[in-house]
């Protein structure tokens, strides 16, 4: 028999956010999911969860889902970057004016 997993093996710290506490919780179920298995009490739905959790395809997706979150990110810093180089830009523009002699203010060249 497998040695029991006590409530006190779990407990430590409190979670700081919300995300901390979830990953918590599932770590206290793996937990309790590896003791029913090596003491042969796991459900069938246990072990069928347990089972697809180790998919090839599973992994797979897991492995999509982090790689479009990564191009979301991508995506994101790109449009921040490009807003900022419109905005030096449009400095750029203002300041080559101011040079020439053209107001500055004048809304006609203003884009």
């Amino acid at each position: 028999m497998a040695k029991e997993i006590k409530e006190s093996d779990y407990l430590g710290p409190p979670a700081l956010t919300p995300e901390d506490a979830e990953d918590e919780l599932v770590s206290m179920a793996i937990n309790l999911a590896r003791q029913r298995l090596a003491d042969g009490t796991a459900s069938n739905q246990l072990i069928a969860e347990v089972i697809k959790m180790g998919t090839s395809k599973e992994r797979l997706q897991k492995e999509k889902l982090k790689r479009e979150n990564e191009m979301l990110k991508a995506k994101t810093e790109a449009i921040k970057s490009q807003k900022h180089a419109e905005e030096l830009a449009a400095n750029a523009i203002k300041a080559f004016r101011s040079y020439s002699g053209v107001d500055v203010e004048d809304d006609y060249f203003d884009y």
